[in-house]
């Protein structure tokens, strides 16, 4: 593959960059222990490097002639059994930048060169450690921020989705086989494939790819957070809300009306989920451009959202002022459901609730202060149980836009096998059609692979994994 070299040895830092209380250096290819050896006094003795068991750790120190750099602890992976399938070193040394620094000249002095981001899974990629999308996943599994991001990063690098898209190809590869030879033998019109079974096949194929495809939808919101917009009329408390689920001062706090001029969002885990809060522009009708453009982006927020808060004045604002409200967020042509929480705001300045909103049995409608923090939980609390239930049942859950993509791909592929083989058209055109449906699949795996695709994945690494 063109993209990274595999017969040198790397090295690089694997822990954050900057002063902590250790740091690890990781290096990985064929002169791994051998450059080891030539910077590394080993505190045991009897010590050789070229003989030490894989999974072992050693106490010595690192540095050249009599100069000692630090004291360290070295881990020793032989291949196969490492991360990269490689013979692997870890240097785990004292946090100063400048030890750092230090150990990584040694190593270049000896030869070793830096390694470029995701150089190291790409190299147990190569050795066949984990497929292209398990590969995916350890960038996943870094990036996670959340329970539940963490969650999927997981399954995946342990290869549930792997295992499903390896399955549905195969099965495709098997029945592949009979039709092709069908065409062998087409002079004497022999039928190998039976077209029953075929189309059992096609539509249980359909069915996964379709589940699969409708859960990138959860699975996506859940990688980068759940989108919560937080809408309503100017001077309503959207701000102090937004404010009072933070638990910050996020947002300024004005009685003007107007302003939140542009909008403003910050990410907060609650019970295991991610969600991304998004203040926005209150909507009223404005000629003062700069509020029209917030006015604007506030509807771009909207149709971006999974979830709406619209947040109302109780001490202000009617039954029927709300009901009209909400009739105006549905824009013409537009058929998607409204996913909508009601937050009727400013309840520290009533004696008692408002009568009529128990009416609205479609939409929850939770009473709070945003002034005085009161109440704010119950909005979390529902947050959860909304996105609890939008989870889909299956475990295997699409997160991943690449992945997405070729689904699609592999999916319109199989509806013009089952379209041709409805209208009965050759054999040799049917797999045509199967071999694209096949590489879509392969493409997720790694099966099936090029330089750009590799590039693509490996870019979202940071150096040292």
């Amino acid at each position: 593959m063109g993209i990274f070299q595999l017969n040198d040895t790397i090295c690089a830092l694997s822990t954050a960059p900057g002063m902590g209380a250790i740091a690890v250096i990781r290096l990985s290819g064929p002169a791994a222990f051998k450059t080891t050896g030539e910077i590394f006094k080993p505190a045991e003795k009897d010590f050789d490097i070229h003989s030490v068991k894989s999974h072992t750790i050693h106490l010595g120190v690192i540095g050249m002639e009599s100069t000692i750099v630090d004291e360290v602890l070295i881990s020793c992976f032989r291949t196969p059994h490492s991360y990269t399938g490689e013979d692997v070193i870890e240097i785990s040394c004292h946090g100063s930048v400048y030890i750092q620094q230090k150990i990584l000249e040694l190593l270049l002095t000896k030869g070793l060169r830096l390694a470029k981001p995701g150089e190291f899974t790409f190299r147990a990629f190569m050795n066949k450690k984990f497929d292209l999308s398990q590969a995916e996943a350890v960038a996943d599994l870094i990036a996670s921020q959340s329970g539940t991001s963490h969650h999927l990063a997981i399954e995946q690098m342990r290869g549930g989705f792997s295992k499903k898209i390896s399955a549905l190809r195969q099965s495709l590869i098997e029945f592949t086989a009979l039709i092709e030879l069908e065409l062998d033998f087409s002079e004497e019109h022999m039928i190998f494939a039976d077209r029953a079974n075929l189309k059992n096949l096609l539509d249980q194929l359909e069915n996964e790819l379709s589940q699969l495809i409708k859960s990138f939808s959860f699975g996506n919101v859940i990688k980068n957070g759940i989108p919560v917009a937080i809408i309503g009329k100017p001077n309503v408390g959207k701000s102090t809300l937004l404010n009072a689920i933070l638990n910050e001062e996020k947002a300024i706090v004005s009685e003007i009306p107007g302003t939140t001029r542009d909008a403003i969002e910050d990410t907060i885990v609650i019970g295991g989920y991610s969600f991304r809060f998004i203040d926005t522009a209150g909507l009223r009708a404005s000629q003062e451009p700069i509020e029209a453009i917030g006015i604007g982006r506030t509807w771009e927020k909207i149709g971006e959202a999974s979830i709406i808060l619209y947040v109302f004045d109780v001490t202000e604002q009617s039954f029927e002022d709300v009901t009209e409200a909400i009739s105006e967020l549905r824009r013409p042509g537009d058929d998607k459901p409204l996913n909508l929480v009601l937050i009727g705001n400013k309840t520290d300045k009533l004696k008692k609730l408002p009568k009529g909103f128990k009416e609205f049995v479609e939409y929850e409608t939770i009473f709070v202060s945003g002034k005085r923090k009161e109440n704010i939980h119950l909005i979390a609390e529902h947050l959860v149980e909304v996105v609890g239930k939008e989870k889909v049942t299956d475990s295997t859950i699409v997160s991943n836009s690449r992945h997405y993509e070729a689904l699609q791909r592999a999916h319109d592929s199989i509806m013009c096998v089952h379209k041709g083989l409805v209208e009965g058209i050759s054999p040799d055109l049917l797999t045509v059609d199967i071999h694209k449906a096949l590489y879509h699949l392969g493409e997720i795996t790694g099966v099936i692979t090029t330089d750009e695709i590799l590039g693509a994945v490996f870019s979202r690494f940071c150096i040292g994994k």
